[in-house]
């Protein structure tokens, strides 16, 4: 199965921690995005290529699973790896500590294609997703 995978790094900012210096949970999510947005550029289907192919790619489901605080300060990797993509994309996510390599967060998310003229959720990816995966592939 052939797989596509983006790194980004983050930096924890302080408007990202809560009274005890740790990252708010929610704040994880952005991260994710980060990861995400960079995966989708390497095909050249980010979300302006989206809206401009007709399709809005709404998150349906998302889960985290944290292991370790992140914590002001701290520089992360974000792994983001492209899991599915033949009538979803399943995008997988690692958060590690840039220093050690330790997990921080887990997660992945579920997003559907959905024609924007109609409305209507498409039960296969749409072929300008699948082309560009194609191309990506072939180097």
């Amino acid at each position: 199965m052939k797989t596509l995978e983006a790194e980004v790094q983050v930096e924890v900012g302080f408007y990202d921690v809560d009274a005890m210096d740790v990252a708010w949970h929610g704040h994880y999510l952005k991260y994710f995005e980060r990861g995400r947005c960079a995966l989708l550029r390497m095909i050249d289907y980010d979300y302006p290529r989206m809206r401009e192919s007709g399709y809005a790619w709404p998150i349906v489901d998302c889960k985290l699973r944290y292991a370790a605080a992140a914590r002001y300060g701290q520089r992360l990797i974000v792994r983001a790896t492209l899991r599915e993509w033949e009538s979803r994309l399943r995008i997988d996510y690692r958060i590690r500590d840039a220093a050690s390599g330790r997990k921080v967060t887990t997660g992945s998310t579920i997003q559907v294609a959905v024609e924007m003229a109609s409305g209507e959720l498409q039960f296969v990816s749409p072929r300008a997703l699948l082309e560009r995966l194609e191309r990506a592939w072939r180097g």
